[in-house]
């Protein structure tokens, strides 16, 4: 791992892994609100029932979060799985009703806690984009 992506690896790791820790045991209520959010952005999550759902989410995260914090997991892998799941979080405040100002990206009040999501996905991408390339840098220099 580069020096580099230690600060953007450890910052989304420790909340990714916190917010996972947070929903093992959610109770009927959160998982159900957390599961009909996510189901009327993504239908095909209406299919799977709630608590499910949550358990689900939860291993995801906690298991992301770890990969992002254990310098053992290649960069590459990591921040793939951060830019998968960022890009899941940033979809839910696109297309979730309510999330932005009409006619425009700008978040409305409900829509804050989403839009600040997309820190987590310009951290992912910068760290493809920064493994991508050192790849190539390394092929050129064969």
């Amino acid at each position: 791992m580069k020096l580099r992506h230690l600060p953007p690896r450890a910052a989304t790791g420790l909340v990714i892994l916190n917010s996972g820790l947070g929903k093992r045991h959610a109770d009927d209520d959160t998982a159900a609100a957390l599961h009909g959010m996510a189901k009327t952005t993504y239908p095909f999550l209406a299919r799977i029932p709630p608590k499910t759902f949550v358990r689900m989410l939860s291993a995801t995260e906690i298991a992301l979060g770890t990969a992002l914090l254990l310098p053992v997991v290649p960069t590459l892998v990591a921040a793939g799985g951060l830019t998968a799941f960022s890009a899941g979080l940033v979809g839910l405040y696109l297309r979730t009703p309510g999330m932005r100002q009409k006619g425009g990206l700008r978040p409305t009040e409900q829509g804050i806690a989403l839009v600040k999501d997309v820190w987590m996905l310009g951290s992912g991408l910068g760290m493809l984009v920064d493994e991508t390339l050192a790849e190539e840098d390394g092929r050129r220099l064969r």
